[in-house]
């Protein structure tokens, strides 16, 4: 008997791939309001990972799509965020740099997509010798801190917006400017240290696909 591939997980999670394209859309506007609704529609998308993993393990709706069409999801939420974070930071504007960084620098990008498409790579080859590979821990971390470094600085594009239109000041402002460029920070080295070793952690565990021993 075939699996149903349309169970509620899995239409979350096409809704999630949909959804990506306008993250990035509205992230590049140039007004406050849609960078701001571009902060509040990836954290529903983000949220919505969380909800239909649940709602698989919970009612037993795993399915071998989902677990291909999940990866894929959060590609396309991260190609979101992190392609128009690279534009938006190159534009010239010392505003619209990322806090501790400036430009954003190409190797970033190399690192976070690089391992992306080598995954994706592996996890095809895999496929093919019939073999699924669903995301695994590391993953799942690695995916956690780029969720809140992305959220954290689509968050902070309209929050520093905000800050000049009003003239913002005092002790409040300055706890929380610190505060948030210090997340932005923290959580942007810590993804790309996970991003490298969640790839080797998939290349261990499944180390018998390329005849590796342990």
């Amino acid at each position: 008997m075939s699996e149903n591939r349309f169970t509620l997980p899995n239409v979350i999670t096409v809704v999630r791939i949909i959804v990506a394209p306008a993250v990035a859309y509205m992230a590049l506007a140039p007004d406050m309001s849609t960078r701001v609704w571009a902060f509040v529609l990836f954290v529903a998308a983000a949220l919505s990972d969380v909800y239909d993993g649940y709602l698989a393990r919970r009612y037993d709706l795993i399915t071998d799509m989902g677990k291909l069409l999940d990866p894929l999801a959060d590609k396309l939420l991260m190609a979101a965020a992190f392609v128009p974070f690279y534009i938006i930071s190159h534009r010239g504007v010392e505003g619209d740099l990322i806090p501790w960084l400036g430009p954003m620098p190409i190797w970033v990008l190399v690192v976070i997509f690089g391992r992306e498409v080598f995954i994706t790579i592996f996890r095809s080859y895999a496929a093919a010798r019939g073999v699924i590979i669903p995301a695994g821990k590391s993953g799942k971390q690695k995916a956690l801190l780029q969720a809140l470094f992305m959220g954290g600085l689509l968050l902070w594009y309209p929050v520093r917006m905000a800050a000049e239109a009003n003239a913002w000041d005092g002790p409040f402002w300055t706890f929380w400017e610190q505060f948030h460029t210090g997340w932005i920070g923290v959580t942007l080295v810590l993804a790309l240290i996970l991003t490298v070793y969640s790839m080797l952690d998939y290349l261990w565990s499944y180390r018998s696909l390329v005849g590796l021993r342990s």
